[in-house]
């Protein structure tokens, strides 16, 4: 049951993202653009999840990269909303 919660995360993440890209590059707000970037990189966290907890072995441990891909993704849609939208 697991599984499917993970790659179901993973999915609405990359919806998410798509349909932000897709609003971006009507409107070319930059706000926009930032945003889906966040989303990818939430998106790339939660497969990383599916992968290290269903796919590898116990003995490998991807919670840095994980943790990694999650801080990149805030970190860019917490420096659009500081720095961008001022």
């Amino acid at each position: 049951m697991a599984e499917a919660v993970y790659l179901l995360c993973a999915a609405t993440s990359l919806a998410c993202a798509l349909l932000l890209v897709r609003a971006w590059r009507a409107d070319r707000q930059r706000l926009l653009l930032w945003s889906s970037i966040c989303f990818v990189a939430l998106a790339a966290n939660n497969v990383l999840l599916f992968v290290d907890r269903v796919i590898l072995p116990t003995t490998v441990d991807l919670s840095l990269y994980r943790s990694l891909s999650a801080l990149f993704g805030l970190g860019v849609l917490l420096y659009g909303l500081i720095w961008d939208t001022a």
